[in-house]
């Protein structure tokens, strides 16, 4: 039995992108047997469609740098990105996604009637998503033109501050509420997400930064890709006050597979069972209730566990969820119907 599932981030585009192939396309659409998503695989895994995110800058020896440096170890902040480079990066991206979608790999969705459609044709779904909104001016000339492009989904920060908010670093052992809240043009992106039918991403965001999201935004609270803090207390997770407010708003966390943001010890090993990603899962239904819950794997864009590997390893999860003694209607709900949900009540 295939149950299809929607996954709520994947740096596949970035993966793509920063490629040194210049048959990106055929890469993707041929499947290359490296990375974690391509057409390929993601058909034979069942996987109905997803984020697929725009994170700049695209230099993954950039972001391997940053993470080793000493500052970065003691979780500091990388630096700001120039406006004129993120814009680079993150329109790269977004033509590689028309461009997949031209020849015919996947269907860019701006409303969930597009994602069932695409669904029903047996297309790949794909949600535009930006992750953290450097490529956006103050002034949200590019906003216009992103939405306009078909943008639905915007994680306001990555781990880093930008114009409009602070991120969290990557902090083991530490609480999430680090730094200043949104600033006045943060504050005025979530109003104009709110009117436009964009989700906003809650994942990286620091505490006062989601303060100011749940208090101004009249939307479902979502976090794409974050996983529980009394599991893994680590800055990239969901406190209890946070999942509660999450809970209170009807939104939902898609469970992240990154090994570190899994385990209790925070460290990034293959290693890590599949049984741990059950542990959050359990939690998280808890917290948020079973329509609360979701996917969010982060492949393409961090260390899997072992024993899932790429998306091929997703049917294990819901299988490991049905032995649990999770039903097949609530693992099916876990695994595409709360995403559809969730984005009726945002995007539309």
């Amino acid at each position: 039995m295939t149950i299809p599932f929607f996954d709520g981030h994947n740096d596949t585009l970035l993966r793509l992108f920063d490629h040194a192939r210049t048959d990106k396309l055929d890469m993707f659409i041929q499947g290359v047997q490296e990375g974690h998503i391509d057409l390929p695989r993601a058909q034979a895994a069942g996987m109905a469609g997803g984020f697929f995110a725009m994170f700049p800058p695209p230099l993954k020896a950039h972001i391997a740098q940053i993470a080793a440096a000493p500052d970065y170890a003691k979780g500091e902040l990388p630096p700001q990105l120039d406006l004129a480079d993120a814009q680079q990066s993150t329109f790269g991206m977004a033509a590689l996604l028309f461009q997949l979608e031209r020849a015919g790999a996947l269907k860019v969705c701006r409303t969930v009637a597009d994602l069932r459609a695409a669904m029903a044709q047996g297309k790949l779904a794909a949600i535009f998503h930006i992750e953290g909104a450097e490529a956006i001016d103050t002034n949200f000339r590019a906003f216009e033109v992103l939405h306009g492009a078909g943008l639905r989904s915007i994680g306001i920060t990555w781990s880093r501050a930008n114009a409009f908010g602070t991120g969290v670093p990557f902090r083991h052992n530490a609480d999430p509420d680090i730094g200043p809240g949104l600033s006045d043009a943060g504050k005025e992106l979530v109003h104009l997400c709110d009117q436009r039918g964009v989700l906003i991403d809650l994942s990286h965001l620091n505490a006062a930064g989601f303060r100011d999201v749940a208090a101004i935004s009249t939307k479902p609270l979502v976090a794409t890709h974050s996983n529980v803090h009394a599991i893994c207390p680590c800055t990239r997770n969901l406190t209890d006050w946070q999942l509660a407010a999450i809970c209170e708003s009807g939104g939902l966390v898609g469970l992240n597979f990154a090994t570190g943001f899994l385990r209790p010890d925070g460290r990034f090993l293959q290693d890590t069972p599949i049984d741990l990603m059950v542990r959050h899962v359990d939690a998280l239904v808890e917290a948020l209730g079973e329509d609360g819950v979701a996917l969010g794997s982060d492949f393409d864009g961090a260390m899997m566990p072992a024993e899932i590997g790429d998306v091929t390893g997703v049917p294990k999860l819901l299988q490991a969820l049905l032995d649990k003694g999770y039903g097949e209607k609530l693992v099916r709900k876990i695994a595409l119907e709360n995403w559809l949900g969730v984005l009726k009540r945002t995007i539309g």
